[in-house]
């Protein structure tokens, strides 16, 4: 694991806690990424995860609902396909809908429990990405608030956790960036570049007992991106 060095903090944070992560690098999130990529959710597949988890730990404390994809870049809303929309319509709605549904079955009878759903900025602004991922993003939300309104009395924590964007080879082929485009991409906080482990460190926030009385929020991991107005404004930028 490449963040060794905060392996120590991590397992005192989560000690004896019981998590399972969709879209995880290995085991059960690695697969079920793989299956919500290319078929799309089917709500066995979810029930299967949770039940294999409770049988293997006899608990399930937290969810991060990670599993994700991004369709084609057509930014011209009449080149986009209803068949590609729904596709990403079940992997990245669909899914977190059914990752919730399953975790919440067996975290209310235990009272307790912190369910992640890992948005993006384009879950706040549009002009980001695709028109059906913006979409999904902003549904995701919508489910973030929705689940935490009805979990709460059990105990269920509920949040969101909004990154911008990584500079990962997927995503400079996909946004057709080189070394001076990424610096642009990241101007808006100087000397600062996301990474994973950032976006690994808020989620363990989220998940830890030092945001238990977090519940219905959207952590946004943006460097202050959606917080203005990029182009007017006293402090807008150059």
């Amino acid at each position: 694991m490449a963040c060794s060095s905060q392996l120590p903090l991590a397992a005192k944070r989560l000690d004896g806690k019981v998590a399972l992560i969709t879209g995880g690098a290995r085991g059960i999130g690695e697969c079920m990424a793989k299956l919500f990529c290319k078929h799309g959710a089917t709500e066995k597949d979810v029930e299967n995860a949770v039940n294999t988890t409770m049988s293997k730990n006899k608990k399930l404390d937290i969810l991060v609902n990670n599993a994700a994809t991004i369709d084609d870049a057509k930014p011209n809303i009449v080149d986009n396909d209803v068949a590609d929309f729904e596709r990403n319509l079940s992997v990245n709605l669909t899914g977190p809908f059914l990752g919730t549904k399953h975790a919440a079955r067996v975290m209310i009878p235990a009272k307790k429990g912190s369910i992640i759903m890992v948005g993006s900025v384009s879950s706040s602004v549009g002009g980001v990405a695709t028109h059906a991922y913006t979409s999904f993003k902003h549904g995701l939300v919508g489910l973030t608030k929705n689940a935490a309104a009805e979990l709460e009395k059990f105990g269920v924590r509920v949040n969101g956790l909004s990154p911008y964007f990584i500079a990962n080879l997927s995503a400079r082929e996909f946004f057709k960036l080189d070394d001076n485009g990424c610096s642009s991409v990241y101007s808006n906080l100087k000397g600062v570049a996301l990474q994973e482990e950032d976006v690994a460190q808020a989620a363990l926030f989220l998940a830890s007992d030092g945001s238990k009385y977090i519940s219905g929020h959207n952590l946004a991991v943006d460097g202050g991106f959606t917080n203005i107005n990029p182009f007017f404004g006293v402090f807008s930028r150059s």
